[in-house]
């Protein structure tokens, strides 16, 4: 068993560098943590004490929507609001550029990009991008950044999407998609082919795995947005754990939107490092607008955590909080 502290302390900003509201987090194979906002300083990066290391991208982005690191430290941001995809150095020198800046392909006409949410790499470096709100397609470019292939289509069936909204690809070539309105977690072969998916989830947006061969998923689930189930409890937001079966492994977080150790108002992007901890950005600021109409927005509203991963006794489990507490 293990579970989950909030480390609210971890997080040390020089005082001109201010943090917006996040749409993805990245840690490379240094357990640096990149944090993809979208503020003054969209790119602000972090040792794994916390302490600040550089911010970049100033002026570049739009609408920062999802980050992913390569096994070279390479930097994949996906900017929803100018429809690119975007490779830097991990010092935040661009080396490839995909799209056309603020030039969105038709609405759902298939063609890259209409407001793209993230990106994943195949084993090969194939990159695959998630597309998005204005689409519901993945795209598959080689590593220089040529289109290969795109699969999907707007529905409900298998391989279809309802705001493809997060992607990530194992070890092994498996490529799942958080396909966020139909509620569900997709999963393909490399090359597009559906196998099968995942369900009993609620509006799954952020999707990340550990480093392990046989990777544990981390699922960030936003609450409703609608007035006629507004007050539903155990709808998120929440994290759900699952392994590579689709079996639900465990859940973190309380069943109602706050600002508690073990709430969460939108959990949008994730990443976990070497030794288990979870990172985790929300994007409050939309999210509140939709969940609390007309209540004043707090000024302090968190957008960013860590969530350092602890063992739990087998003999005090009884006692562990069942929002807190992780089966292994």
């Amino acid at each position: 068993m293990f579970a989950y502290e909030h480390d609210q302390e971890w997080a040390k900003l020089p005082k001109h560098v201010a943090l917006g509201e996040v749409g993805g987090v990245a840690v490379d194979n240094e357990d640096r943590v990149y944090v993809f906002n979208r503020g003054e300083h969209p790119i602000i990066v972090f040792d794994r004490s916390g302490e600040f290391r550089m911010s970049w991208g100033h002026g570049v982005f739009k609408r920062p929507h999802g980050i992913h690191i390569g096994p070279d430290n390479s930097v994949y941001c996906t900017d929803e609001g100018d429809h690119t995809v975007r490779k830097f150095s991990p010092d935040g020198r661009l080396l490839l550029e995909i799209g056309t800046p603020h030039r969105p392909s038709t609405f759902m006409s298939g063609l890259a990009f209409n407001r793209c949410t993230h990106t994943a790499l195949s084993p090969e470096g194939n990159i695959y991008v998630s597309d998005g709100y204005g689409n519901a397609r993945i795209h598959i470019y080689s590593p220089d950044g040529k289109p290969l292939k795109s699969w999907g289509g707007p529905g409900t069936d298998p391989g279809q999407f309802n705001v493809p909204h997060n992607i990530c690809a194992d070890p092994d070539g498996w490529v799942y998609v958080a396909d966020r309105e139909n509620h569900r977690i997709q999963v393909f072969d490399r090359h597009g082919k559906y196998e099968t998916q995942w369900n009993n989830l609620h509006r799954p947006c952020a999707l990340c795995m550990d480093r392990n061969s046989t990777p544990t998923f981390f699922i960030g689930e936003a609450a409703t947005s609608l007035a006629v189930n507004r007050e539903y409890p155990n709808l998120g937001p929440r994290i759900s754990i699952m392994n590579r079966a689709g079996q639900l492994v465990g859940r973190y977080g309380d069943d109602r939107p706050g600002f508690g150790p073990n709430q969460f108002i939108a959990p949008h992007g994730m990443a976990v490092d070497s030794a288990g901890d979870l990172y985790v950005g929300e994007v409050s600021h939309t999210a509140w607008l939709q969940m609390f109409p007309g209540k004043e927005m707090p000024a302090d509203i968190r957008t960013f955590r860590k969530l350092v991963r602890v063992p739990v006794d087998n003999d005090l489990q009884t006692s562990a909080s069942p929002a807190r507490t992780v089966s292994n």
